[in-house]
């Protein structure tokens, strides 16, 4: 582990000299319990960069307000301070938010995206409930709605019989600060609406993956991202809920493996 002079907490792994991957995690998780099973397969070919978005895992809080344009300039704050040039970037959830805002602000030194289990246009009513939700559940920080979370992310099964796993999880979204919690949440909840038919399109190679039982990045929602970006594959991973990707990893990391061997050979 290492940390930039901006306090962004970072791993760097694989072959030197290899196309770069940058692996964006979601709300209230890090780089380690999400990308743990997938980032070793992926290193194997490439440079795998990996990091904390602000105020989760062992990154600092942020100085700043918190949106999307920030969050992508920390991505490409990093990429900077590492001398990297280009790089495909694969998001989970608020981070495949965060790798099509990227895409629209910094065209240029992006390779490609992978976009796992992101959320995008709500009819009008579902987003106003959203973002009620994380307005209204901000002042109690994370445990306010994790043992809800954790219903939605999990299937029951695995949810009853991978408990170090789920505690993992819970720990890990437990010690986000709080402050930093809530306002990326917000960022959740409302930055969608300026990823909506983006403007400028994006155009990069684009993998689009959600779960079967996905209720808050559906799949109706993948299938629309990728209308909305010329070319761009869709896969549905079925039977999985939000957290698939760390329930069966070995679903998701064929796909994404073939879409980076596509993208960046």
């Amino acid at each position: 582990m290492a940390v930039t002079g901006q306090g962004t907490a970072y791993d760097l792994t694989g072959p030197e000299g290899a196309p770069v991957v940058v692996l964006i995690h979601g709300l209230g998780l890090a780089r380690g319990v999400t990308w743990r099973a997938i980032a070793p397969v992926l290193a194997k070919r490439y440079r795998v960069l990996s990091y904390d978005l602000p105020g989760h895992g062992e990154t600092a809080p942020p100085e700043g307000p918190v949106s999307l344009s920030a969050l992508s300039a920390q991505v490409i704050g990093l990429m900077d301070a590492l001398g990297i040039a280009r790089a495909a970037l694969v998001g989970f959830s608020l981070g495949g938010m965060i790798n099509r805002r990227c895409a629209m602000d910094h065209p240029e030194r992006v390779a490609g995206l992978a976009i796992l289990n992101s959320p995008h246009e709500r009819d009008h009513q579902a987003q106003k409930m959203v973002e009620a939700s994380a307005r209204d559940s901000s002042t109690g920080g994370p445990a306010a709605t994790i043992e809800a979370a954790l219903e939605r992310w999990f299937t029951p099964e695995f949810k009853n019989n991978s408990s170090d796993l789920v505690d993992e999880v819970r720990a890990t979204v437990l010690a986000s600060d709080p402050a930093s919690y809530a306002a990326h949440r917000r960022v959740l909840a409302e930055g969608v609406t300026e990823l909506i038919r983006p403007q400028p399109p994006i155009t990069h190679p684009t993998l689009v993956m959600t779960c079967e039982q996905d209720s808050g990045s559906t799949p109706a929602m993948s299938h629309a991202i990728a209308s909305e970006i010329e070319g761009a594959e869709t896969v549905i991973v079925p039977g999985l809920r939000h957290l698939g990707l760390l329930e069966q990893p070995g679903r998701f990391t064929p796909p994404v493996l073939d879409f980076l061997d596509r993208c960046l050979g």
